[in-house]
This record gives C-alpha cells, structure tokens and sequence, in this order.
C-alpha cells in the first residue's frame, strides 16, 4: 500500500492496524480528513550534517537581539529543563509545572530583551531553522486538496509563521495555535498572550476559546504528527473522531523511549530527517485525485 512504511527508520507496533486505518482514511476521501501537527522538531528539522536545528524558541534564544547575558541564562534553563521534559521516568503530571515554569522563565528573560516585531523576519532569516526533507511536497498537497492543517504548538507563533512563510508554504488552508507575542504600539515585545502552551498542555483545555475544530466537524478522519508523548492529546477537541493515525517522530535518546513511543503512536520514526512516510501515505490516501 504505502512503500516508504518499508524505511528502516519505521517502528510499527501494529502494522494491521495501521494498514486498516490508512484503507479507512483513503476509502472516506479527503473531504473527511484533516491534518493536525506539531510544529517544532515535526515539521522542522531536528538536526542537521550532527548539528542540533533551533526550535522556534531557540531561533529567538540564539539570534543578535539577545543580549549574551540573556543568551547564557536561556541556555542554563535548557540545560536544565530539557532532560526532564524527555524523561521516559517521569509522569506528564510531574513535568507538568516544570514545563510551565521554563516556559516562564525564558518568556520573562524574553521580555527583557526587548524584542522588536520589525526584527523578526531578519532573525528567522539569519537562523539555521530547516524545515524536514519533503516538507513542500507536504504543505502543497494539502493545500491543493484543501486538506486543513492545524499547527497545534508550543513554541513562538509569530517566529513559527515567519519560518513558513519564506519556505512559501504558509498556505490559507493553514491554521496555528501557538504562543503568541503581543507587541506595544512601538512595535516592543511587551508580553506573551495567555493562554500559556507547553508540551504537556496541549489538549482541549488550550483550545476552548478557539472554535477551531467545531468550524471543522465534518472532518471526523485524522492524521496527527507529533515529536512528544504530549503531543498525543493535540486532537482532543476533534469532535465525533471516526479514524485516527498517529505518525510520531522519535528525535533524540532514542534507545531510552522507543518502548514508550512504540506504546502510544501507531507509526514511530526513528532519527528520520524525512516526511517521507508523511508524504507516502498521503499520496495513498489521495490516490486517484494526485
């Protein structure tokens, strides 16, 4: 049905089971489908020739307008808080107010640095932020079936747009929900708009000012991306879900968390730079309509 789920990168715990929903998925058309994601090490690269890429937060964290002050505090909050947002040994609920308390901190140290809106397409641009290999052929698919993608994120909006728009993949069947900045009428980053989106937030609770997914209510059919066990909650909103396959993306300590990720997605890509696997099931999916 689908070659590339032949790649040696993938891990299926049940392939019947995800050869059943891909049928579903294709049997039900497009017309019922949407694509909900993460945006961060999903989409855009994890790393690259042995270099980690930045995140959307790490594009900022890294980039001129950052003072080296605050550039050495922000990497000691990553040196602290990302071994325990991938720990295979503690539960969501335990990270829970650790994530919230990164995610404020390095907001806060944000906020200090005085961030202009008109800065932010220079910093994306100067940045080593790459998007996966076949990401054009991605977003153009969707686009031309007029498939939704819902970006579901924790990382920064604003910077995240600015990634997909000078890929020109920031197509209008696109939507993102993200942390977002909110500039004063100097066009200075003045303070993060609530609600507050980490890893482990990201469900319905995030999502019940938006009417996002009720707009949607005939898109019953789901493919979910994601790169963290919290990502798994992304479609929670999705009303009357009728299929649902989930595509995870196994980056990094791979040999500690493949049990869990082989547990709790259908599909586990291991060290894949690619959205090959993406690609190919949606070009099955598609079928006769490519």
């Amino acid at each position: 049905m689908v070659p590339e789920l032949e790649k040696v990168t993938v891990l299926m715990k049940n392939p019947e089971h995800v050869q059943r929903v891909i049928s579903a998925l294709r049997k039900e058309g497009t017309d019922k489908l949407q694509v909900i994601s993460d945006f961060d090490m999903t989409l855009s690269r994890f790393g690259f020739n042995g270099r980690r890429c930045p995140t959307s937060h790490n594009i900022l964290d890294n980039s001129r307008v950052i003072s080296e002050e605050g550039r050495k505090k922000l990497q000691d909050l990553l040196h602290y808080y990302y071994p325990i947002e991938i720990d295979p040994n503690q539960t969501m609920e335990e990270k829970c107010p650790l994530m919230v308390e990164w995610w404020t901190k390095a907001h806060n140290l944000l906020l200090e640095q005085k961030i202009l809106k008109s800065d932010i397409a220079k910093i994306v641009r100067d940045s080593e932020v790459m998007l996966r290999d076949g990401a054009n052929t991605f977003f153009d698919q969707l686009h031309q079936h007029n498939i939704p993608l819902f970006i579901f994120s924790a990382g920064v909006g604003d910077v995240l747009e600015e990634v997909l728009r000078q890929a020109e993949v920031f197509h209008p069947n696109i939507n993102v929900v993200a942390n977002y900045m909110d500039f004063d009428d100097k066009g200075v980053l003045r303070r993060f708009k609530e609600p507050l989106i980490h890893t482990y937030n990201k469900n319905n609770t995030v999502l019940e000012k938006t009417e996002h997914f009720q707009l949607l209510s005939s898109r019953t059919n789901i493919i979910l991306l994601g790169d963290s066990l919290g990502d798994l909650s992304m479609a929670d909103g999705v009303p009357n879900v009728e299929n649902v396959l989930t595509v995870g993306f196994l980056n990094d300590k791979v040999d500690e968390r493949r049990g869990k990720y082989r547990d709790a997605y259908d599909i586990v890509l291991e060290k894949d730079e690619t959205l090959d696997v993406v690609n190919g099931i949606l070009c099955y999916i598609l079928g006769d309509l490519n």
